[in-house]
This record gives C-alpha cells, sequence and structure tokens, in this order.
C-alpha cells in the first residue's frame, strides 16, 4: 500500500537516511507515528483462527477465517488457494532469531548471532539493537511475504531482552526494533500482530493490528493483552495441550475476555481443540 501518513513519511526516510550513511537507525518514539487505522486489515476480537507451522500440507479444509502459515514453506499457490476460499493469511517469520535451516541464513552477519535459543537446536538469537545490520534481511523477508499475496505477518521472538541472548538489551532496545517492525509491515500494507511480550502491550497495542499469545491463560498473564481487545483488535490465544489445559478450563474465561482461543499440539501441526 502506497498511501502513508506524512509524519510516517518522514521517520521512514530518517530511517533510510541513517541506513545508508552506516549508522544505527534513530530510535523512532512512541507518539510520533500515528495509528494506522483504515491502512491495513484489522480483525476484530473473536476473529476465528488456525495455526499450522508444521506436517504440511496445509489442512485447507478447516473451517477458520484466518489462517497463520510459515513463510518460507508454503508457495504463492498455497496462499491464493487460502484467499480463494475469502481466508486472511498471515506468514510466520522469526524476527528476534536466527534459525539455519532458513534460506536467508548465510546472510547475516555473524556480529548480530548470539546465543542458543535453549529449546530449539540451530536457533540462536539475534541482535536486535543492530537495526542498521538487520533491516536489509527483515526487510526482505517482508517483502517476499507480501509478494506472495499474504495479508499479514506474525513476527516471533520479540522478546530477546527478557532472554539470555549474549547481549545487554534493554526494554527500550526492545521497544525501538518492534515499533521499527510495525512500520516496516505498514509501509508494504500488511497487517502485522504483537507476539507474546506481554510487558510492551500497553506501549504498542497503537502501532499493532492484532496480537497473539501462547500460554497466556495457562501462565496467568492474558490481562495484559486487554489494550488490544479495548482497541477492537483479536487477540488470537494458542493454548498447549501438553499444560494439561482442557476446553472447559479455557473456554468460559476466553468468551469473557473475547480472545480467539484454540488448543494445539506443540508441534502446530493442522489438529485444533476450538469451543463450542
Amino acid at each position: 500500500m502506497s498511501r502513508r501518513w506524512p509524519l510516517t513519511n518522514l521517520l521512514l526516510a530518517a530511517v533510510a537516511c541513517a541506513l545508508q550513511d552506516g549508522a544505527q537507525t534513530p530510535t523512532p518514539t512512541l507518539d510520533n507515528i500515528p495509528d494506522n487505522d483504515q491502512l491495513v486489515w484489522r480483525p476484530a476480537p473473536g476473529t476465528t483462527w488456525q495455526w499450522q507451522l508444521s506436517a504440511l500440507p496445509i489442512d485447507q479444509s478447516v473451517d477458520a477465517a484466518v489462517f497463520d502459515i510459515d513463510l518460507f514453506d508454503n508457495d504463492a499457490k498455497v496462499v491464493a488457494a487460502l484467499r480463494e476460499k475469502d481466508r486472511k493469511v498471515i506468514c510466520y517469520v522469526s524476527v528476534g532469531s536466527w534459525e539455519d535451516w532458513r534460506p536467508d541464513a548465510d546472510q547475516f552477519p555473524p556480529e548480530v548471532i548470539g546465543n542458543d535459543y535453549e529449546g530449539w537446536p540451530g536457533e540462536k538469537w539475534l541482535d536486535i539493537r543492530r537495526i542498521d545490520l538487520l533491516a536489509p534481511l527483515m526487510r526482505a523477508r517482508l517483502d517476499e511475504c507480501k509478494a506472495k499475496g499474504f495479508d499479514a505477518v506474525e513476527p516471533d521472538n520479540m522478546d530477546g531482552y527478557t532472554n539470555d541472548t549474549g547481549f545487554p538489551l534493554t526494554y527500550q532496545d526492545q521497544l525501538r526494533y518492534n515499533v521499527w517492525l510495525a512500520e516496516e509491515a505498514h509501509a508494504r500494507g500488511l497487517s502485522i500482530g504483537l507476539k507474546n511480550v506481554p510487558a510492551q502491550a500497553a506501549d504498542l497495542a497503537a502501532h499493532f493490528d492484532w496480537a497473539l499469545t501462547e500460554d497466556c491463560f495457562a501462565e496467568g498473564w492474558c490481562d495484559q493483552m486487554a489494550p488490544f481487545i479495548e482497541s477492537g483488535k483479536a487477540v488470537f490465544a494458542a493454548e498447549y495441550t501438553d499444560t494439561g489445559i482442557t476446553l472447559d478450563d479455557l473456554c468460559p474465561q476466553a468468551e469473557a475476555m473475547q480472545f480467539s482461543a484454540i488448543i494445539k499440539d506443540r508441534e502446530l501441526d493442522a489438529r485444533r481443540q476450538i469451543c463450542p
């Protein structure tokens, strides 16, 4: 989408100049970027969804308004087929970690690759302070998301500052990077969700179009995502079978909070449990 707010254009121009000069991207502030109302797709609370990142091909028979699938593992034909069924389609991509199996893995500078991501072999944390080095890579991923026809992007690992990344990341470092990602997505006409990172939900709800949570009911932090519901934006909540949570536990709470809740296996195949 080419129409942008004038102030946002100024911010993006400043970012581009800084990157061309080899400087680190200037810090966006939370009060100088306008809300993106009416510019991109913004799902309402209660929107139904499916999340499938493994066991391909995608099961397109699932009755859901939204499909969240992997950017690299699915081609434009899959996206087009889902959209022909009047589904919105979200591309999953990690923005905070390096994954050795991705086709662009060898393009990441060594200085931005940090500690191992515990529990995920072949994955390491990124130094998200270095937007100057990460920008070409993340922009290319967003461009691919747009080119394949996706409606939105699910950016994973947006909470590096709370983890042992090998870098001294701060709350402000993470906030700056997350705002930058939102602006880059919106500049391409892509909707973008805030993935987990509940501590930043209040600061970022105006800049993101929906949210996605994992285990927020099992872990007791769903209430921190309330700014999204209050703004008329969906919260897609995934709970996992290995926590022992059941639909009887989940559904009354999810309905009361207007969350779009499902129960999935950790491997995120096509199977899901939904509230009646």
